[in-house]
């Protein structure tokens, strides 16, 4: 069987893959020109979407595509086909994703940020930080990777609720509310972390009305989706102090373009897409436990409901 891999990390993908399943017929790049000219002949592809878009609008087309990423929002433009398989990477940021969390956390606490600044300026900062325990944080995305990020928290004796596509019971949240609480959830947070993935229900979601009703003690760290977020409520929020900062890892464009209001908005911090980078290695790994589910005509881990858009 011949396999597709387009990453650009191809390299240690193909190194991966080959030393499990050496059978395989590896076509491994990153350039469109020769993806292309090999996409046909292989029924299963490896690789990120921003790679496999633009050869599904040529019109090729695998039995089963596993994405290296968990968002997969190229791959549903409404000119792509949906008559394939797709997976998405789960099971594989939880660990890397709680660690950037608990940073952030951590750096607010311990006011981090505005000791640098005071050392800048030569001025002794002698306030008082505080500790996690008992902090309020809302955990906007209760799946794999919001649970993994809430038993981390856990741990630090953090208060902890959840806002998910339903009302559920799910340890170690107090509460897991449906998306209609919202409103009234981050009133209650001090830490409103966002990780839910690009769908038409979660566009838009943070807009001036919602923001409005933040703690002005709250900090919002986003983590999902740049579609969450309406850029300009979040930068008028800040600048009328209506919530004491943001963390921004995803945009709605990627690279931010030079003047946009995120570069010079007060008490906002861009992390430039880099909360749970993709460890080849586990991806690999969960590719190849994939592989065999593809082969038997089972159930993928982590497979894609075209409808629900995850």
């Amino acid at each position: 069987m011949r396999l597709l891999i387009a990453e650009d990390d191809h390299d240690l993908y193909a190194q991966h893959v080959r030393h499990a399943r050496p059978e395989l017929e590896l076509v491994a790049g990153a350039d469109l020109v020769q993806l292309a000219a090999a996409a046909g002949d292989c029924p299963v592809w490896l690789g990120q979407p921003d790679l496999m878009a633009p050869l599904l609008r040529q019109g090729l087309r695998p039995q089963w595509l596993q994405s290296t990423w968990a968002g997969i929002t190229p791959l549903l433009a409404a000119d792509l086909p949906r008559d394939y398989r797709l997976s998405r990477a789960v099971g594989i940021f939880g660990q890397v994703m709680a660690e950037y969390v608990l940073g952030h956390l951590l750096a607010h606490e311990r006011r981090l940020f505005a000791r640098l600044a005071a050392q800048v300026e030569q001025r002794w900062d002698h306030s008082l930080p505080r500790s996690l325990a008992g902090r309020r944080a809302l955990i906007v995305g209760c799946g794999e990777i919001g649970q993994a990020v809430a038993q981390f928290l856990a741990h630090f004796d953090v208060q902890l609720r959840g806002v998910a596509s339903q009302a559920r019971t799910q340890a170690p949240f107090a509460e897991v509310a449906a998306m209609d609480a919202l409103p009234r959830l981050v009133g209650w947070a001090e830490y409103v972390i966002n990780l839910l993935p690009d769908t038409p229900a979660t566009r838009d979601l943070y807009d001036a009305e919602l923001l409005a009703g933040f703690r002005p003690e709250a900090l919002l760290i986003n983590a999902g989706r740049g579609s969450a977020v309406v850029d300009d409520d979040l930068v008028a929020a800040l600048e009328q102090g209506r919530l004491a900062g943001a963390v921004i890892d995803v945009c709605r464009q990627e690279p931010l373009p030079p003047g946009h209001p995120f570069w010079t908005a007060p008490r906002l911090l861009l992390t430039g897409h880099s909360s749970a980078p993709t460890d080849p290695a586990l991806m690999a790994e969960l590719f190849l436990h994939n592989l065999v589910r593809w082969q038997a005509e089972e159930p993928l881990r982590g497979e894609v409901d075209f409808a629900r858009g995850y």
